[in-house]
């Protein structure tokens, strides 16, 4: 019995996973009813609420891949060394305050983070190196997003880093390397499917990111990869729809539910390229 409620609990993620692709494949259905799915994939120019519409879903493509490289650019170096430093470095009673301290940024609401991204971050950047920064841009809110997603990188590899066995540090330490060379060269190759699972889910995490891009970001899809412009994303669309000004069941309704099914592939490509990286490592090490 208690088998089959784990097992029912364990199938409710893959139930809910399922059921979320399905609708979303159902409403697109109806919506590449009226869109050419080439002009869908290809089009450079996302108008749906125009009185022409346009249904190109390159500009949002753009718009979000811009900002999830800007904040990985963030994440993914200082995330690294924080667990570096967490895991090799800092004392015990260092560690014990300052993870749970690092962790405490992901439970600010995204909300708080968009409006720092807009009317702090965007400020600062045009007052010190970018007096033509516009105000919405792409540049601030990619840098909000990575630090936003530190705590994400920064906790699941020194989790991965600390799961290292002491042996390993034990020999290398025997053999006169210092605490640098033993990180980088010793827990780091070991801890490494575990380090870029990290990376995989904060990509994710960028990649999904709703209300910091939909406040500091503008709603203005522009097919751009230029982070100093305006741009609107995947999910800052969907956000924008999902307020129910619109006719339920028109096509630009159901654009929401294609703009959904390309996010879901790109996670789904990040997740599956992460995991053969994972198995990868492990057979290397």
């Amino acid at each position: 019995m208690i088998e089959f409620v784990l097992l029912c609990a364990g199938l409710v993620a893959v139930f809910t996973t399922a059921a979320i692709t399905v609708i979303l494949v159902y409403e697109s259905l109806g919506f590449f009813e009226f869109v050419s799915l080439w002009d869908f994939l290809t089009g450079t120019v996302w108008t749906p609420l125009f009185a022409n519409p346009s249904y190109g879903i390159l500009p949002l493509i753009s718009g979000t891949l811009t900002v999830t490289l800007i904040a990985l650019l963030v994440a993914v170096p200082m995330g690294t060394i924080i667990a570096i430093y967490l895991s090799e470095f800092a004392g015990h009673r260092v560690r014990e305050a300052v993870k749970p301290a690092l962790e405490m940024i992901a439970a600010v609401p995204t909300i708080v983070f968009g409006y720092f991204a807009l009317l702090f971050v965007t400020p600062l950047l045009q007052d010190t190196i970018l007096p033509n920064l516009p105000g919405f841009n792409m540049l601030a809110p990619g840098l909000v997003v990575g630090v936003a997603t530190i705590p994400t990188i920064a906790s699941l590899a020194e989790d991965a880093m600390r799961a290292v066995p002491m042996n390993m540090r034990e020999g290398a330490y025997a053999l006169g390397s210092n605490k640098m060379q033993v990180a980088l060269s010793v827990v780091m190759p070991a801890a490494v499917s575990g380090v870029v699972a990290a990376y995989v889910l904060a990509a994710a995490r960028a990649i999904g990111e709703t209300m910091v891009v939909a406040i500091a970001a503008g709603q203005n899809a522009n097919f751009t990869f230029n982070p100093m412009e305006a741009a609107a994303t995947l999910t800052a669309y969907i956000a924008q729809v999902s307020l129910g000004d619109l006719e339920h069941g028109s096509v630009a309704y159901r654009s929401i539910f294609a703009a959904g099914l390309v996010l879901l592939a790109m996670t789904l490509v990040l997740n599956v390229a992460g995991h053969f990286l994972r198995r990868r490592y492990r057979k290397a090490y």
